[in-house]
């Protein structure tokens, strides 16, 4: 009952998807057909062959050792602080991101995460049929974050016509940066941590295909390779790093400590108009019928519905801290679509970092582009983090 529920979810969300598509004959349906078969066997692959949960375990060990390098840093600083049997979530999960943002950095000033991102957007690409700028994007992304990203080549896209420049925001709703994985890490299971990353990629690139479809010519179909006179002094880049990487630290603390006062605040006024009442159970009654569909029932529908709402309405972080708490008791199919969800920068306030970024990088007349297709990228967001959460729920019961 429950596992066609989570087909018919997928069937749902993509036909919902499609009705909000203001170019629905220039659907290219072969190319999203081909990913979703490539995304079907990703997560097979990852989730239930041995193989897979071999690949997943050693790349979380990995990811668990760059924390490791990371706090004997944090150590040096704030010896007495790590010294406790329980370390605050400032510095076991957010704290260790400054080092992970300069290890990738480094990756990509020696060409190694280029390399990596070139060559795997080149087989997405040629597996969907899809744009090879948008392909790569959603690959960069996934490891560089999303304003990063159209940081990276805004040279080309300041040369690209308005409804294509708008595919770039819409996708950068589902992005992930790899300096945030070990944080999650502390939180919530390896497992479906990685297995959302590469599904939201690719569900990006899908979605977008849906929501935005464009159609280019083979002379456009290039992508932007900055030159080397941009590239800094080794010395300066990682010191660069560095600081981006506390200021990432800073604006996710302040976004955390942030949304939930506001939050708790809400609850303290909805709570004095009606006794009992919260934001999160107005969400999970807004959220609910797409928790059903996650192959859910009853209590399990109803929680995973109001996380998906304080993940909307706030940031991940606040959502995988209150899921830290039920997870012992939780079943595998709850944990599974749950934490996938999750796993993503889609809300509000990443609405807001995508418009500023496009007002920076290129001006005020495209960033209106955001500003006028904001429901967009909202859906999209919403979306792609289902999908993931679907596909991931049809390998895990």
């Amino acid at each position: 009952m429950y596992f066609i529920l989570n087909i018919l979810g997928v069937l749902i969300v993509s036909g919902l998807v499609f009705l909000c598509s203001p170019a629905k004959r220039k659907v290219k349906w072969r190319s999203i057909l081909s990913l979703f078969i490539v995304e079907l066997l990703i997560t097979w692959f990852m989730l239930a062959t041995p193989v897979g949960t071999w690949t997943i375990n050693k790349i979380a060990s990995f990811f668990k050792w760059l924390v490791s390098c990371a706090d004997a840093g944090i150590s040096f600083a704030f010896p007495s602080v790590m010294a406790n049997q329980q370390v605050d979530f400032f510095f076991s999960a957010l704290m260790p991101i400054i080092f992970i943002v300069t290890f990738f950095d480094i990756l990509s000033y020696f060409g190694i995460m280029t390399w990596i991102i070139d060559k795997v957007g080149w087989v997405i690409s040629k597996v969907s049929g899809l744009p090879k700028l948008e392909s790569f994007f959603s690959i960069q992304m996934m490891f560089l974050g999303n304003t990063e990203a159209l940081a990276v080549i805004r040279q080309q896209l300041k040369v690209l016509k308005g409804n294509r420049l708008l595919t770039f925001g819409i996708m950068s709703m589902s992005s992930i940066s790899g300096s945030i994985i070990g944080s999650y890490l502390t939180m919530v299971p390896a497992d479906y941590v990685f297995a959302a990353i590469p599904l939201n990629c690719l569900n990006a690139l899908l979605i977008a295909s849906i929501l935005n479809p464009v159609e280019i010519s083979k002379e456009e179909d290039i992508v932007y390779v900055p030159p080397k006179e941009e590239k800094k002094d080794f010395f300066s880049t990682i010191s660069n790093s560095m600081l981006v990487g506390i200021k990432m630290v800073i604006v996710i603390l302040a976004m955390v400590i942030g949304y939930v006062a506001i939050t708790t605040c809400l609850n303290g006024i909805l709570g004095f108009i009606v006794h009992g009442l919260t934001i999160q159970k107005i969400f999970g009654i807004i959220f609910s019928p797409f928790a059903f569909l996650l192959g859910l029932g009853g209590h399990d529908a109803m929680y995973v519905a109001s996380l998906m709402g304080i993940k909307i309405s706030t940031n991940e972080f606040v959502a995988m801290m209150d899921l830290k708490t039920h997870l012992k008791t939780m079943a595998p199919h709850t944990t599974a679509v749950a934490v996938t969800f999750l796993t993503s920068f889609a809300n509000f306030s990443t609405v807001g970092m995508i418009y500023g970024t496009y007002e920076s990088i290129f001006g005020e007349e495209s960033s209106g582009i955001i500003g006028k297709n904001v429901w967009k990228l909202l859906v999209s967001g919403m979306a792609v983090s289902l999908l993931s959460a679907m596909i991931v729920g049809l390998f895990v019961w």
